[in-house]
């Protein structure tokens, strides 16, 4: 049987940033030891990370952002903005959590295998270009955008994020870039303020960015009213050749640090939308990247849920005909739509 492919090494619980902060390695280790119970080990193979090169790391951070990072090695303790802190192993495990990347897309494009998860540890989607932010250091899911495009010569790539926090870093990567086209449903108004609406990208990458602020509270109606309804519309046209996806379990209810409120069921049905555009226009070829998720609980079942939504499609049942959004999702669709037809972007036929 094939397997689903996760990506991980120890080198991602030795990135500390600090005993008291949420972002702490027991993150991983409530994944892994969830992945070794009988229900879920079967369906998974686990591979190891490359470590990134410098010079790749450069497609997406400056050099002289990627010395300040190198140059921590020797310290046990620094602190990169107000909550973004490491340690002496910090730009090791970032170098491998980039590598996971390169992995991860190998094992699709070249071996044959469908699905894939990055569980890696610093996350990535704050990062910008010269700095770092969020408990970010490297932006992994960017530089997974880059290998495809470098490596493998995509034009279409599609990185979805669901992390409860708008994903600046990726956002302003591929601002004007139309071969990555970024998706995000997020809290908003929130940290890190950005991802309106209108904010639709620049020059060339115009309409390549498309943005769903949700108010507080938004639950499986909501999430799964966008996704099967918008994304899955703009992806019929834009047809991409992978989808990337960063995978925050914050956007599950119960987060202690932020306040939405999708369940299992509805992350399965964002999955079931992923894998219906995956399988008509990318050979079913997704890799997803650990993002945000602080409730241990989530972390552990968010991942078991996706792996086995993908790899056991009767485990979840998932009924789109009864989704029931809230008025101001209504709302927010409809004022989505109307921008992107004022600027002839996609076609949405969407009945309000």
């Amino acid at each position: 049987m094939e397997k689903f492919c996760i990506i991980y090494d120890d080198i991602f619980l030795k990135h500390s940033p600090g005993d008291w902060h949420p972002e702490s390695p027991r993150r991983l280790e409530v994944i892994l030891q969830r992945l070794d119970k009988d229900d879920v080990k079967p369906l998974i193979s686990f591979f190891p990370p490359e470590k990134a090169k410098k010079e790749e790391i450069l497609w997406n951070h400056t050099e002289y952002y990627y010395n300040q990072i190198e140059n921590t090695q020797d310290q046990a303790y620094t602190s990169l903005d107000p909550d973004t802190h490491i340690n002496e192993y910090t730009f090791e495990a970032s170098l491998y959590a980039v590598g996971a990347q390169k992995v991860g897309l190998r094992l699709l494009l070249e071996e044959g295998y469908r699905y894939a998860f990055a569980l890696v540890r610093p996350p990535g989607h704050h990062a910008e270009k010269d700095r770092a932010m969020g408990f970010c250091i490297f932006n992994n899911v960017a530089l997974a955008a880059y290998y495809a495009k470098y490596i493998y010569g995509l034009k279409r790539i599609l990185i979805v994020d669901f992390d409860l926090h708008h994903g600046n870093g990726t956002q302003h990567s591929f601002y004007e870039d139309p071969e990555v086209l970024y998706f995000s449903t997020h809290q908003y108004p929130y940290y890190p303020g950005t991802g309106y609406y209108t904010e639709l990208g620049k020059g060339k990458g115009e309409g390549f960015t498309i943005n769903v602020p949700l108010k507080v509270w938004s639950d499986d109606n909501d999430f799964l009213f966008f996704y099967s309804n918008l994304l899955k519309s703009i992806a019929y046209q834009y047809k991409p050749e992978i989808i990337l996806v960063s995978a925050g379990f914050d956007c599950l209810e119960n987060d202690p640090l932020g306040g939405l409120a999708l369940s299992f069921y509805g992350l399965a049905g964002i999955i079931k939308i992923l894998q219906e555009i995956a399988l008509n226009f990318c050979k079913d070829k997704i890799l997803f990247t650990l993002e945000g998720g602080y409730n241990s609980n989530n972390l552990a079942e968010g991942v078991t849920t996706i792996i086995k939504t993908l790899m056991n499609p009767e485990e979840y049942q998932v009924d789109y005909s009864k989704i029931s959004p809230s008025s101001y999702s209504k709302e927010l669709l409809k004022k989505i739509v109307i921008l992107l037809k004022s600027k002839n972007y996609w076609n949405l036929d969407v009945d309000f």
